[in-house]
């Protein structure tokens, strides 16, 4: 009897065994299958079938001449590679950005090309890119904060830099005024950063003095306008030159010295090569501005996403910390525009035609 029973109990747990072992292998294809049949994002089909790379394109403003013409020649350089872009502008909007790269992740995009115009708040849409196998470039502007694959600009200290050597060399000592560019861009603090590397010597010399220095909120004119009635009014009027940020900022600025009597009399700086700065340079109203070859910009950032999208290796280059990371970055070098070398630069390169640039000493 007891044997039986021994009998009975090995054959029980023989039959318990050959069910657990059934059911795992069930499981492993049950497994494998939903493996199969989960969506990762990758590019080796596309390319295999020679479908279309995708870039998605999600600008801060084209509010400005300067970002029409970024996104003009870079959807240009896409398609010259064989890809097409998607673009959208959120003119300065932080919520709206963050909404229309979402929107741009969920068309199936390969690759996003980011201009944040907040260096913080975008670290989100890098995040959500990444959760969804998407590789980001900052372009122009860095990202703070968070894991860009890749930061493609230009030398923006050496921008600083060049507009303050520029105009000490006019006004090697006086009352300067600082007008920056949007706090919530990190270019504008490293604008500034360069500004200072030259004007802190002659600052503690005595030669300057630093009497009024702002930011300028969102870039607007309007903004550095009063800014800069605000500098004249706490000085009367006693202010030697002043540091425009950018172009947009000088327009301002200038149209403040020019309520005054002043315009032409002040030198002022600026950057981006717009074509009212080259106008207003060689009307005197401006003494020079910073062209970076965004053609130059705009191939160089195609080429990268292109190959990035594409899962291939694009190279070593140089580091730019971003509060997070050291991002592998490509700065190319700024070029400064006066009056005496206008015409071998904006204009001999195409970026202006004479006849525009010179269409107000015409009349």
């Amino acid at each position: 009897m007891g044997q039986i029973l021994i009998k009975g109990r090995f054959i029980l747990l023989a039959l318990v065994l050959m069910f657990f072992v059934s059911a795992c292998e069930k499981e492993v294809v049950r497994t494998e299958k939903a493996e199969k049949t989960t969506p990762v994002k990758t590019t080796e089909n596309k390319v295999s079938t020679n479908e279309k790379i995708k870039i998605g394109f999600s600008m801060d403003t084209l509010l400005e001449e300067r970002w029409i013409k970024d996104r003009d020649l870079f959807k240009e350089a896409v398609e010259a590679l064989g890809a097409e872009v998607e673009i959208m502008a959120a003119n300065g909007d932080d919520a709206l950005q963050i909404s229309q790269a979402e929107t741009l992740i969920s068309q199936g995009i390969d690759l996003l090309i980011l201009v944040p115009h907040n260096a913080e708040s975008t670290a989100t849409i890098v995040h959500k890119a990444h959760l969804a196998g998407i590789k980001v470039i900052a372009y122009d502007r860095l990202v703070k904060n968070a894991d860009i694959d890749l930061y493609v600009s230009f030398d923006n200290e050496q921008v600083g830099e060049m507009q303050a050597r520029a105009i000490t060399k006019l006004v090697p000592k006086g009352n300067y005024v600082y007008i920056g560019g949007a706090s919530t861009d990190n270019n504008a603090h490293l604008i500034k950063k360069g500004a200072f590397n030259v004007l802190k010597p002659l600052i503690d010399k005595g030669d300057i003095t630093i009497v009024y220095d702002q930011w300028t909120k969102d870039w607007e004119p309007a903004n550095a306008l009063a800014n800069m009635r605000e500098a004249l009014k706490a000085n009367g009027n006693q202010i030697d030159a002043v540091i425009a940020a950018n172009d947009a900022t000088a327009g301002g600025v200038i149209q403040a010295l020019m309520e005054q009597g002043l315009a032409g009399i002040v030198p002022v700086t600026g950057q981006d090569a717009e074509l009212a700065a080259a106008q207003r340079i060689v009307e005197g109203t401006q003494s020079m501005t910073v062209y970076k070859p965004i053609k130059s910009l705009t191939t160089k950032a195609a080429q990268l996403a292109v190959a990035l999208a594409k899962g291939e290796t694009v190279g070593e280059y140089q580091k730019v910390n971003n509060g997070k990371i050291e991002v592998p970055s490509v700065l190319l070098s700024p070029i400064a525009v006066d009056l005496l070398n206008i015409d071998d630069t904006i204009i001999a390169d195409g970026f202006h035609s004479r006849k525009d640039v010179y269409q107000t000493m015409n009349k």
